[in-house]
């Protein structure tokens, strides 16, 4: 059984947003290892800090968070890397899912929900 809480870095270029996904993080238990508000710096804090989870908004300055997807899955193929949108692009979506990402939330989606999503990627990840 684990006993170490997952850490979890939150990367997104809205101050609220980051806010709210912070809250979400600690009302799932888990610790918060960072929080970034553009791609690069979503980059440095993961290569950082090594996260066991990434909330990672596409739509992002500097570095786009596809762009860092892709960064980070290199440096890390076996992170868990959630994508953050406002609008479900499907190309976007789809790039990043073949990118590595583990799965995409909406800003929009219910709160519950949201959690439902983080806890069962943190669930389902690949534990070998």
């Amino acid at each position: 059984m684990e006993t170490t809480r997952p850490r979890v870095l939150v990367a997104d270029d809205e101050a609220h947003i980051r806010t709210l996904m912070k809250s979400v993080v600690k009302s799932l238990g888990f610790d918060l290892a960072g929080e970034a508000a553009n791609g690069q710096l979503a980059l440095d804090a993961f290569l950082k800090t090594r996260p066991d989870i990434v909330l990672l908004d596409i739509n992002m300055p500097v570095k786009s968070g596809t762009e860092a997807l892709k960064e980070i899955m290199a440096a890390a193929p076996e992170a868990l890397v959630i994508m953050l949108t406002s609008v479900a692009d499907v190309e976007s979506v789809r790039e990043c899912l073949s990118s590595g990402a583990a799965t995409y939330i909406r800003k929009d989606t219910p709160l519950e929900q949201m959690k439902g999503f983080i806890t069962d990627a943190w669930e389902g990840r690949d534990k070998s």
